[in-house]
């Protein structure tokens, strides 16, 4: 369950990011590298190490350095491991210094089906409201990483209505963050 409330920003004097990247879909997305049994092995891949450029906007709206389990507070109910954010953050940063100090924030959640992304839907309310948050202070979001689906091939009629849904929530967001033309990563 997604905890954040984006009624701000807290206040610091740790250093802000330039650029926002959301993080969102299920379990993939939230990271489950590494997880055995309810238990994360605690390894974490060098493309994926902490980096001061790469932030994460926690629960609780603060702006921290970002490190595995990127969706520790986020996907709360589950043990997180090792998703693919910080190996996307580490491959961006080191391609293009230009972007300065990234910041990535996590919203995904495990077991999710695109219907419960859908605008009006807790998680989609959440998720707009934290890239709200994450942008005051002037940054811009450059992307959605969108990692989900898995969970809509269990039902025929959840399978067949994917694409509508999915075309639909692309579109929502995409309004919603004012950003018509928000790259989508899939």
């Amino acid at each position: 369950m997604l905890l954040a409330y984006a009624d701000s920003v807290s206040p610091s004097s740790s250093p802000q990011p330039n650029n926002i990247f959301l993080l969102a879909g299920q379990s993939n997305m939230s990271g489950r590298g590494g997880v055995t049994n309810g238990t994360w092995d605690g390894v974490v891949p060098p493309e994926c190490q902490p980096n001061p450029s790469i932030l994460r906007l926690s629960a609780d709206l603060a702006w921290v350095e970002a490190s595995e389990p990127l969706h520790k507070d986020i996907d709360a109910n589950t043990t997180c491991g090792v998703g693919p954010g910080m190996a996307f953050a580490n491959s961006a940063v080191n391609r293009d210094s230009s972007l300065g100090v990234v910041g990535l924030v996590p919203c995904a959640v495990g077991g999710t089906k695109i219907s419960e992304w859908g605008r009006g839907s807790y998680l989609y309310g959440q998720m707009v409201r934290r890239a709200t948050a994450a942008v005051r202070g002037g940054c811009r979001i450059q992307a959605l990483l969108w990692y989900q689906g898995e969970s809509d091939t269990v039902n025929l009629q959840d399978a067949e209505m994917y694409k509508g849904r999915l075309e639909k929530f692309f579109t929502d967001l995409r309004a919603d963050l004012q950003s018509p033309l928000l790259p989508i990563i899939q």
